[in-house]
């Protein structure tokens, strides 16, 4: 491998949030990677290397909030057409005229939509764990309210600014390992036990996030990474993205029920609730993803899966960018 293809470079560029951190490696063509909550850039540090082995500009962001970019005081400068033009401005920044943009959980909506909203920019599109689904339907904070019963679903839960930050915040290191043990296939609740995605009414999201040990895919060196840039940060511009859903909804109507037309990939874990609530989204994806090459899920796999299984995500990626025209 040439030393163009192992250098990993981290730089600032400017963008509407103020600034974007990124985190390359590679030449070649540019794959935008935009990571979910709880995470960054580092989240892809297993698929970095292995696009830019296989002659690709690797680039993976810290979404604005996160990491080392910009965190906006505005909960409202976290919507996600402002999330898009950010996109679209670190494609400029690093001198290229158009990009693959490949996101996971959150990061895979704001991916959708960067290729649904800005198809000038983005000419494919791969989103991991949480399928495409059109706009439309009710407003989503009423959606959010009615699922769960006396219970609060998660969404809910984070609507409110403080009340998370609360939680989190005086033990970002614990709260982290609970949360991502809570969706990875390995630590994961048994079946039938309480769903950690739900709150009780009084009580707090960790109260059902297990305990004892972390997943086999996180390491403590990863945990403490992750942890070190929540501590520095604090969690309220990671939160905000949820705080804006209706805001999108509203900002979107334009594009209700719409396709994305660009060529896309789906990649989800079997395990995973996101992948399981969402059936119905990928049964619609010939009509919803008119472009879609390949969609896979991947058995006995949780949330985190380029984390997870990344051999796997890595084989799929490069198989996948490698059949898109050029």
């Amino acid at each position: 491998m040439s030393e163009q293809a192992t250098a990993v470079t981290h730089r600032l560029v400017p963008s509407p949030a103020g600034r974007i951190h990124v985190v390359e490696q590679g030449a070649g063509p540019l794959v935008l990677l935009v990571h979910g909550f709880p995470e960054s850039w580092y989240s892809w540090r297993h698929q970095l290397p292995v696009l830019a082995a296989a002659g690709y500009r690797a680039a993976a962001i810290d979404v604005r909030g996160y990491g080392r970019s910009s965190k906006p005081g505005d909960t409202e400068a976290y919507r996600m057409l402002e999330l898009v033009e950010d996109n679209a401005a670190v494609v400029r920044a690093l001198g290229e005229q158009s990009a693959v943009v490949v996101g996971h959980d959150l990061g895979s909506a704001i991916a959708a939509n960067s290729a649904l909203v800005r198809p000038d920019v983005f000419r494919a599109v791969g989103m991991l764990s949480v399928p495409y689904a059109p706009r439309g339907g009710p407003r989503p904070s009423t959606v959010f309210a009615q699922l769960g019963g006396d219970e609060e679903f998660y969404v809910s839960y984070f609507q409110e600014p403080g009340r998370a930050e609360a939680e989190i915040e005086p033990d970002v290191r614990g709260w982290l390992a609970g949360f991502y043990a809570a969706l990875s296939a390995d630590t994961m609740p048994a079946p039938g036990a309480p769903d950690p995605h739900f709150v009780v009414r009084g009580g707090k999201l960790r109260d059902r996030f297990p305990t004892g040990r972390l997943p086999v895919w996180l390491s403590e060196h990863d945990l403490d990474v992750y942890a070190g840039e929540f501590e520095r940060t604090g969690v309220s511009g990671a939160l905000n993205r949820y705080r804006n859903m209706d805001r999108d909804w509203e900002d979107l109507a334009g594009f209700d029920g719409a396709p994305i037309t660009r060529p896309s990939l789906f990649i989800g874990g079997g395990l995973d609730a996101s992948t399981t609530w969402m059936a119905d989204a990928i049964k619609a994806y010939p009509t919803t993803l008119p472009g879609l090459v390949s969609s896979h899920i991947l058995d006995g796999c949780g949330h985190w899966i380029q984390q997870e299984r990344p051999a796997e995500i890595n084989r799929l990626l490069t198989d996948w960018l490698a059949s898109l025209p050029a």
